[in-house]
């Protein structure tokens, strides 16, 4: 099915590249109106942003559409087949290979000039990497989010840690000594369900994921160690397998487990689900190996290559681009900006929970930007389960993997 999509879209950039974009004049009184989709229940607020770009720019009106997550993937695909949809449209960053692929999204480099809001200096190197596809910019950083290590000072502190662990082998000791508290203790969560955990933990373990021709390392002694590194807390009973209760009740009270790793939107949920916890928890950036590499996600603004109105949407990505604009969106959304300079707003440094996000993004990168990784990246989830769960030997399981993984990139 993959495949097939694939070669549908790969026709379709054939199309799509001989449709030049007739960008409707804005600079004169005539009304212009872009389509603007964007994606999930942030994605809501958006016609009030909107709101200020158009009083702004008074000839350009703005639609906004919301569309749920699980429906947006297939909506694009039709977009693309169909040739009309967005003007401007939101990118989950692990969906711009696919679509930059099929040459469907617009190359923004001839406009960084005119825009200076594109400017790639303007966000951190891994955000910008995630906007790129050959060597082509397709997006740009709209907000972020990466993942960091989430404790509870209190519980730590009696297991001898007055600082959140720092390294894999303090991380291991806390959690193992927080798992001795007693029966239906545990001392950390391991999301079996987050596809991006073991490769950022093999990131940290040295491994490039994949060698200069790429040829996937799942089976080097990298990513090997690191997968044996998060099953060990499987192994020794420091995490639990199948809890089936809420990350935040399990947070709270006793502290059924005192440490996670999650992005930036648990400080809201933490705080307004579970506010006697307030001065009991705080945030750090991951404990490292041979680094403490993060993963980075978000999203990104992109122009569609068929748009019939080029420099309106242009103008609109710019302005939402600024980092006045994405503070408003975190204070609309608390959707984490991707520009720089807004993380040096006073409601950023003031706050502990949230400037860990911006000190660990100067050590984070997305996911490889290759249209396959989706489909690998599930893939191992299915390998994973067979360790932590089934006891399968590591070794042998990632040498199986490693020749999925050469499979689905053929």
């Amino acid at each position: 099915m993959i495949l097939i999509v694939l070669s549908t879209l790969l026709i379709l950039s054939g199309v799509l590249a001989g449709c030049s974009s007739s960008s409707v004049p804005t600079d004169n009184n005539e009304k212009v109106t872009i389509n603007v989709w964007g994606m999930g229940e942030e994605a809501k607020s958006l016609p009030k942003i909107a709101e200020e770009f158009k009083n702004q720019n008074p000839n350009i009106d703005v639609k906004v559409q919301a569309i749920p997550w699980d429906q947006a993937h297939d909506k694009l695909l039709t977009a693309v087949a169909s040739k009309s949809g967005p003007d401007v449209v939101q990118m989950g960053t692990t969906w711009i290979p696919e679509f930059a692929f099929a040459n469907a999204l617009m190359d923004l480099k001839p406009y960084m000039n005119q825009y200076p809001e594109f400017n790639e200096n303007n966000f951190y190197p891994g955000s910008v990497e995630t906007a790129k596809y050959e060597d082509k910019v397709v997006g740009v950083p709209w907000y972020i989010d990466t993942r960091v290590l989430y404790y509870r000072t209190d519980l730590l502190k009696q297991v001898g840690y007055n600082e959140a662990p720092k390294t894999w082998d303090e991380l291991k000791d806390a959690a193992k000594k927080l798992s001795q508290r007693g029966n239906n203790k545990y001392g950390i969560s391991i999301d079996t369900k987050e596809q991006s955990l073991a490769f950022m933990f093999a990131r940290q373990n040295g491994s490039k994921l994949f060698d200069e021709n790429n040829k996937p390392l799942f089976n080097q002694k990298e990513f090997v160690g690191a997968v044996e590194y998060l099953n060990g807390f499987f192994k020794d009973g420091s995490a639990p397998i199948d809890l089936g209760i809420d990350i935040v009740q399990a947070f709270r009270g006793d502290g059924i487990l005192p440490m996670f790793i999650s992005g930036p939107w648990m400080v809201k949920i933490i705080n307004d689900q579970a506010p006697e916890l307030k001065g009991k928890w705080s945030t750090a950036v991951l404990p490292a190996k041979e680094n403490n590499m993060s993963v980075l996600g978000g999203s990104n603004l992109s122009v569609f290559q068929y748009t019939k109105n080029k420099d309106a949407a242009l103008k609109f990505v710019a302005f939402m681009s600024k980092p006045e604009t994405q503070l408003k969106w975190m204070e609309m959304t608390n959707s984490l900006p991707a520009a720089k300079e807004a993380w040096n707003d006073k409601a950023l440094q003031d706050d502990p929970l949230y400037k860990t996000f911006g000190q660990q993004m100067e050590n984070a990168r997305s996911m490889p930007v290759i249209k396959q990784f989706e489909e690998i990246a599930q893939t191992f989830l299915s390998s994973f389960e067979k360790i932590y769960r089934g006891g399968a030997d590591v070794q042998k399981e990632m040498d199986e993997f490693n020749k999925k993984a050469e499979g689905i990139l053929k």
